[in-house]
């Protein structure tokens, strides 16, 4: 749907679409401070492609810092229907390689390296939603709620926002305004505490079942959409279900670092799985992987170095040359067909089905 929206309002052929398969840079064009600690970096196509993507699809970002691999996943928080360029915000984070990176250094008229828009979490058909978001995981319901304005069609929203403090809450004063103007659209923002903002009128704490039942009493007739940190998703999603959210309407999005863990083979310790050599050439290392067992968790296990991120086969910061012996990958769109194509595979959605030789 987004690409014929894209073709009706600007007249765009496809040979002037961005394409995820062929297109790998952006033109930064503009900078602008949020909040203390977090900043919107606003990007073109050198040239000058449209974008065309899906509120809440992201791009993954390879800076090559010091020449090593550090891709890393930020959503778009712009609206998809305006396509002429894409935004995304990104929060400094303490001893973030790439957040700190680009906070320091990215400027208008520098280019970078990207892949996308890549990503599942999008809005399904509904007719009433919940949006949740936790510090600078509002932005891809950001991205959503643009689009929603965009349309200037009556919408059912409420709108959570939370923050440490008020000066944490990104998109404070856009969200209030979006609240004025757009009918059906209903806004909390809450701040864990209100720091030295006395004038500060709301509720701050923690969101709770006490909160969530009082402030959205419907919540079990909603589709929620939420992103945030993964405390604060496990909290959401704990205090969805238990007043009455059905699983089945509740989506989140997330690339917290995940604990890698294989799950047991069928049948305890008595079914053994087939085991495989598997060699990191560039390492020189070998270890010893199972046929149930993916490969970046084994790599993990046994000390070799791998970058990694989401390892659930979303963000493709994994990503690797596999010079010999085969996988059976299921990815969930980190990596493109030409990719694949060209050797390349994901380790941390991978099981290895014979010996393997790895570029790493």
């Amino acid at each position: 749907m987004a690409t014929n929206l894209l073709t009706r309002a600007t007249g765009s052929t496809a040979g002037q679409i961005w394409n995820p398969d062929t297109d790998d840079t952006l033109l930064c064009v503009d900078v602008h401070d949020e909040t203390h600690d977090v900043k919107s970096f606003t990007f073109v196509s050198p040239e000058r492609k449209s974008f065309a993507f899906s509120a809440g699809q992201y791009f993954m970002f390879e800076l090559g810092i010091d020449g090593e691999d550090d891709g890393r996943c930020y959503s778009v928080s712009s609206s998809p229907l305006r396509p002429g360029a894409i935004t995304t915000t990104v929060k400094r984070v303490t001893g973030g390689k790439v957040s700190n990176w680009l906070h320091d250094n990215l400027k208008p008229n520098m280019r970078v390296r990207a892949s996308g828009p890549l990503g599942k979490f999008t809005r399904p058909t509904a007719k009433k939603f919940l949006f949740i978001s936790g510090g600078s995981g509002i932005t891809p319901v950001m991205s959503m709620a643009r689009e929603m304005a965009d349309t200037a069609q009556p919408v059912d929203v409420v709108f959570l926002h939370a923050g440490r403090s008020p000066r944490d809450l990104i998109f404070r004063n856009e969200l209030a305004n979006l609240a004025e103007r757009l009918k059906g659209f209903r806004l909390h923002l809450l701040p864990e505490n209100i720091a030295s903002e006395r004038s500060w009128s709301g509720i701050s704490g923690r969101i709770s079942k006490e909160f969530l039942s009082l402030a959205m009493p419907d919540i079990a007739d909603r589709t929620v959409m939420c992103c945030g940190p993964a405390p604060f998703m496990m909290a959401a999603r704990a205090i969805a279900a238990e007043l009455g959210v059905a699983t089945s309407n509740y989506h989140e999005e997330s690339f917290d670092r995940a604990e890698i863990q294989d799950a047991p083979s069928p049948g305890g310790d008595a079914v053994k799985a087939k085991s495989f050599k598997v060699q990191f050439s560039k390492q020189g290392k070998t270890i010893v992987a199972g046929a149930d067992q993916t490969v970046l968790s084994c790599a993990k296990k046994s000390g070799v170095r791998l970058p990694s991120s989401c390892a659930n086969g979303i963000c493709g910061t994994c990503k690797s040359k596999l010079v010999s012996g085969s996988v059976d990958m299921n990815h969930e769109g980190g990596i493109r067909q030409r990719e694949i194509d060209a050797g390349f595979f994901l380790p941390c959605c991978s099981k290895p089905l014979s010996d393997l030789v790895i570029e790493r």
